[in-house]
């Protein structure tokens, strides 16, 4: 997920003015290695692009490729074909990836490492609002060696927007993406962040560890700002989700940048997590 740096809401306007940040980066972070399109290679570039996402400002990171912002493409995810007969060029539905988390019920254990208290406290109240859901995918909270992984890293403002944390989606195998990553950079949250702003980030985040595309994949403007751009047909980039609106929808978790605010699940959300899981 990210954040547009120039805000009109007073809280964000707060978060940009803070300079100092209390933690250090050597102790509490750790750093991603960033390339520019231009050092990624351009058969690398067409995958990224014949899957349906944005080769705009894609960069290479530990792993894999960061793209649209905060979702990280292995390199399973670049060879692995899509199966799917139901994948469209997206509009203003819900969207999934191919993959899903299999093997259902099940319980997906979540943990944080070297990360501030705060962290922890956003990181179990965003299981509590899955769990709430009654879903047959459940999280839980464990001290060490969870299932998905919150790590952090330190990473500033680039293009005019901050990268606020990223993750990937499920493996070929039906198990969630093992790792999300927050940004501790004093320009995402500030010198004091706010619980349920990281509430919501990590929530969205775990969205995509489960198989959720942005739900402004079709135009991802619309939350974002910039020029208008609909990332096209895909051979497994966006799959509908059935019973979600075709009318655009301001207020999902899964819309591509932070309103910097605390965004969880509205009504179609909640449709869409039951049709899928």
């Amino acid at each position: 997920m990210k954040k547009k740096l120039l805000f009109k809401t007073g809280f964000a306007a707060v978060l940009l003015a803070s300079v100092l940040f209390a933690c250090t980066k050597s102790n509490q972070t750790a750093d991603v290695k960033l390339q520019t399109t231009s050092e990624i290679s351009a058969s690398t570039l067409k995958s990224i692009s014949d899957l349906g996402f944005s080769t705009t400002e894609a960069r290479k990171v530990d792993g894999g490729y960061l793209v649209e912002g905060d979702i990280l493409l292995t390199d399973e995810n670049l060879t692995t074909a899509s199966t799917s007969p139901n994948v469209r060029i997206a509009e203003t539905e819900q969207y999934r990836t191919t993959n899903l988390v299999k093997n259902l019920p099940r319980t997906v254990t979540v943990s944080i490492s070297n990360l501030p208290a705060v962290y922890g406290t956003a990181t179990q109240n965003a299981i509590a609002r899955y769990n709430a859901l009654n879903l047959t995918l459940k999280f839980q909270f464990v001290s060490s060696g969870g299932q998905i992984q919150v790590v952090g890293f330190n990473q500033g403002p680039s293009g005019g927007y901050i990268t606020l944390g990223s993750s990937g989606f499920p493996t070929s195998a039906g198990n969630p993406y093992s790792q999300i990553k927050m940004n501790t950079n004093a320009a995402a949250y500030g010198t004091n962040p706010n619980v349920y702003y990281l509430t919501s980030v990590l929530q969205h985040e775990i969205g995509h560890c489960i198989g959720f595309r942005h739900t402004d994949y079709f135009n991802r403007a619309y939350s974002c700002g910039g020029a208008a751009s609909n990332e096209g047909a895909s051979n497994v980039g966006a799959v509908h989700i059935p019973g979600t609106p075709s009318g655009a929808d301001a207020a999902s978790w899964m819309l591509a940048c932070s309103n910097g605010g605390d965004r969880t699940f509205n009504a179609n959300d909640k449709i869409a997590l039951n049709y899928l899981y």
